[in-house]
């Protein structure tokens, strides 16, 4: 308790403990951003050799997100708690494995550094509460699913599915929204993009989108009310509308070769999570219905 009253009375302290966790969060999330893609393709891998009376080439259940430990790409060598610690280690390193010199990619300091600058900005904007734990969650899932879709155009039922049971908890007892305007959320966020899908299809034999983003839009509805989807949908349609068409006109990505929508939602939410009031207000008044 009296810790909890200390970080409540020093801001500084507060901020300093969520950017520090987020640093530590964010080195996790490379582990899942990595690991869990894999782990999902050797389950299916088993379950194909179960069904067709063949054993496994490989034990599915000693590669998981504890086992095994991290190692290099290049020459194995296992990696340290040192060699381990978030950014720091990146930069005493310079870089570089330090068994065979070979380069780590900046991605994991550049994750690690977005995941504690996101933490202490939730952190700053809700203080210490149940919102802001909630909040936490919600942004380092959001983090986990965006490098995910955008490295294997998926988004793992894994973490979508418990975030829509959690999102319905915590408004269970009204920490971001009441009850009903969760539970509609999540059916509207789900049959919103749904209908969209199949309306698409119909009219071009083309799947515009995957069911995983029907399930993230019902995540974030569960978590935020149905009140804040057309603003969910609207930034991450607008968003992902000029990147395409500015990857394409750059001629950094194929027509043919579709585009994860999943980072752009996921964005566009947390949007929301922030600053969603604020932009609902302004939208609201410059509309005249303020």
């Amino acid at each position: 308790m009296e810790l909890i009253q200390y970080l409540q009375s020093s801001a500084l302290a507060w901020l300093t403990v969520i950017l520090l966790l987020g640093l530590m969060v964010g080195s996790f999330l490379n582990v899942v951003i990595y690991r869990l893609p894999l782990m999902m393709q050797r389950e299916w891998q088993a379950e194909c050799a179960a069904l067709n009376g063949e054993e496994a080439t490989f034990e599915a259940d000693r590669f998981n997100l504890s086992v095994p430990r991290s190692r290099c790409p290049h020459c194995q060598h296992a990696i340290t708690a040192v060699e381990n610690i978030p950014i720091v280690s990146y930069l005493f390193l310079g870089g570089k494995c330090r068994a065979c010199r070979a380069p780590i990619s900046l991605r994991y300091p550049l994750i690690e550094a977005l995941t504690g600058i996101m933490s202490a900005l939730v952190a700053w904007h809700f203080g210490v509460s149940w919102v802001c734990a909630g909040a936490l969650l919600l942004t380092w899932s959001l983090i986990a699913l965006t490098f995910i879709d955008v490295d294997q155009q998926l988004l793992p039922d894994k973490i979508t599915l418990p975030l829509v049971w959690l999102g319905l908890l915590f408004n269970l007892f009204g920490v971001f929204t009441d009850l009903s305007s969760s539970v509609i959320g999540a059916i509207a966020g789900y049959l919103s993009l749904w209908s969209i899908y199949h309306l698409f299809r119909l009219v071009t034999g083309k799947e515009g989108m995957g069911y995983g983003d029907f399930k993230l839009l019902a995540a974030l509805g569960a978590w935020l009310g149905w009140q804040y989807l057309p603003m969910i949908v609207l930034l991450s349609s607008l968003v992902g509308a000029v990147v395409g068409i500015t990857l394409v006109l750059l001629k950094q990505h194929q027509r043919e070769i579709p585009i994860p929508f999943g980072p752009y939602l996921a964005a566009a939410g947390w949007i929301a999570l922030i600053w969603g009031e604020t932009l609902n207000r302004a939208y609201l008044s410059s509309a005249g219905l303020g």
